[in-house]
């Protein structure tokens, strides 16, 4: 029965990596006036403006270090290898490994 736990406890993981894209690509439709309250993101959940720190809309490779499995994937994300990721870069990122929207209905 310990072995049967195994399979299950990989494929949570795998869905929780597959899904992470998600959240990131994720852009507001509005933006709040400055000093009203933002909505809180879902509990555990690292939204793309908690990361951009400076708040210029990207990500640096340092505001990226913050979240551990953005880092890994940085480089391979920042297509055009300037140290930035646009939020349209790691789009379509998240596109080519399958786990962000394709903008096909």
């Amino acid at each position: 029965m310990k072995h049967a736990r195994t399979p299950m406890t990989g494929l949570l993981a795998l869905g929780a990596a597959l899904a992470m894209p998600l959240a990131f690509a994720q852009e507001p439709t509005t933006q709040a006036p400055p000093g009203a309250a933002q909505p809180p993101a879902a509990e555990g959940q690292v939204t793309w403006a908690d990361l951009d720190t400076d708040g210029d809309g990207n990500l640096s490779k340092q505001e990226a270090s913050a979240h551990a499995a953005l880092s890994t994937v940085f480089d391979q994300a920042d297509t055009d290898g300037d140290g930035q990721l646009t939020p349209d870069e790691y789009r379509a990122f998240a596109v080519s490994q399958g786990a962000g929207p394709t903008g096909e209905n």
